[in-house]
């Protein structure tokens, strides 16, 4: 019985994880703050020379 068991939790264990690889979750990936600083500031740098550029 033991045996059975532990294969058929194994079994349901891989059929879990490869089911979870399909359905991801629609969450955005964390950026951190000093990357949303220096995104910003990027940002803000392009907005600056389109202007100048005028």
């Amino acid at each position: 019985m033991n045996r059975r068991k532990k294969i058929n939790q194994t079994l349901k264990n891989k059929a879990k994880k490869a089911n979870a690889k399909l359905h991801s979750n629609g969450k955005p990936a964390y950026v951190s703050k000093a990357e949303r600083a220096r995104l910003e500031a990027l940002e803000a740098d392009q907005v600056e020379s389109t202007i100048a550029s005028k």
